[in-house]
């Protein structure tokens, strides 16, 4: 029996076993480790944080404070020298093949674990067990492995728990996370893509642009056709009196458009991400409006505007491509919708700024948006007046 094991399970059977375990490994990582520990999205209950720590450390041997740590600094420093384990600093395939290795080296830093690891778990056990003796878990999973499933299968399934987490979390989603897929969010200030819009195999940590425009959200799905595994386990959580949601990403609302007052401001920065995404669509279609003015009128400065679509669409400073300023020079509702949008980013970053003075800012930005006579424009500043507080 010990040979074959306490289970005599067909090779399906084996296979499912495998992916139930590790599917439970990727729901501890991204309900405890991140959303709990790193983002404090949600409390849990002390039991089912301590199921989570104790699985970890037989699964993944991870110590909780140096993973908050680390995942911290790399919101910090994201895409940078300093991020730990960015794409676009170390190279996709080293990040995808050698994740695990990169946050090794980095738990390694002393400077990093203070700065960025409190608030993280420091009681008699996570001392004197799971930061202590970190490694003792994978070996007991072993033993526990092939006891149950047989010797050769019992380490193939076990081979699959340990690799699980290194390769889907490190490599996976901290390298193409960071490289390929679309973006809901094309303002983040980093290179955070959404893998897939179903977000299962890693517990919903394929939304990944969604997470990085709201660190802090404990749901990661935005869209309506998005799906978020590990949102529906917290939700049965919560129902159950086991999590208490803290924060989710903001919804926009909506109200009758309205003269700019605090309440608008207050909405307009919490919803920025939104803002700015619908500020895009505006832009498109004052690039299509100009570019069929220019086709009537000037087909040769119709050619260039086309030519340069994307970079306009994007923003690209002028200085960086010439062609821009000459394409610019052609369009002035163009230019006037570009240089709007720089100053309205520019609102929720002045962080000097008292609120009567941010609140005068909007409050020009939209009588100039209104008086441009550029008609995209002047639809987006009046939806913009009426956004409201959730």
């Amino acid at each position: 029996m010990m040979f074959s094991g306490w289970f005599d399970l067909p090779w399906w059977g084996l296979v499912l076993i495998a992916l139930a375990l590790t599917h439970v490994t990727i729901a501890a990582v991204t309900i405890f480790l991140h959303r709990c520990q790193a983002h404090r999205a949600l409390e849990l209950h002390p039991v089912i944080s301590h199921f989570f720590r104790f699985w970890l450390w037989l699964t993944t041997g991870m110590v909780t404070k140096e993973w908050a740590a680390i995942h911290r600094k790399h919101h910090a420093k994201c895409e940078t020298v300093d991020d730990p384990h960015s794409p676009q600093v170390h190279g996709i395939n080293r990040v995808l093949w050698a994740g695990v290795l990169l946050y090794v080296k980095e738990s390694y830093k002393k400077e990093t674990i203070e700065r960025y690891g409190h608030g993280t778990p420091e009681d008699w056990i996570e001392r004197n067990l799971y930061s202590r003796f970190a490694t003792t878990g994978v070996v007991l999973l072993l033993a526990t492995d092939m006891f149950l499933f047989g010797v050769v299968p019992g380490a193939l399934i076990w081979a699959t728990q340990i690799a699980w987490i290194p390769f889907w979390a490190a490599g996976v989603i901290n390298g193409v996370g960071h490289w390929f897929g679309y973006r809901n969010f094309g303002d983040v200030p980093d290179a955070s893509r959404n893998i897939v819009p179903w977000g299962i195999l890693i517990g919903g940590e394929e939304l990944h642009n969604n997470h990085h425009a709201y660190a802090s959200s404990a749901k990661l799905s935005n869209k309506w056709y998005e799906f978020d595994i590990g949102w529906m386990y917290i939700r049965i959580l919560e129902m159950l009196g086991l999590a208490t949601v803290k924060k989710v990403a903001p919804k926009a609302r909506f109200a009758e458009p309205r003269a700019v007052d605090f309440d608008t401001l207050h909405a307009v920065i919490a919803n920025r991400y939104d803002v700015l995404s619908r500020y895009a669509k505006s832009l498109k279609q004052t690039y299509a409006h100009e570019l069929e003015r220019l086709r009537r009128w000037s087909p040769r400065d119709a050619e260039v505007l086309k030519s340069l679509r994307r970079a306009l669409l994007r923003g690209q400073p002028k200085e960086h491509h010439p062609r821009v300023a000459e394409a610019l020079d052609k369009s002035r509702a163009l230019h006037t919708a570009l240089a709007m949008r720089q100053e309205l980013a520019a609102l929720w970053e002045r962080s000097s700024a008292s609120k009567e003075q941010l609140l005068r800012q909007l409050q020009d930005w939209c009588r100039r948006a209104e008086a441009s006579g550029v008609a995209p424009l002047v639809a987006f500043s009046e939806r913009l007046r009426s956004y409201a507080i959730a």
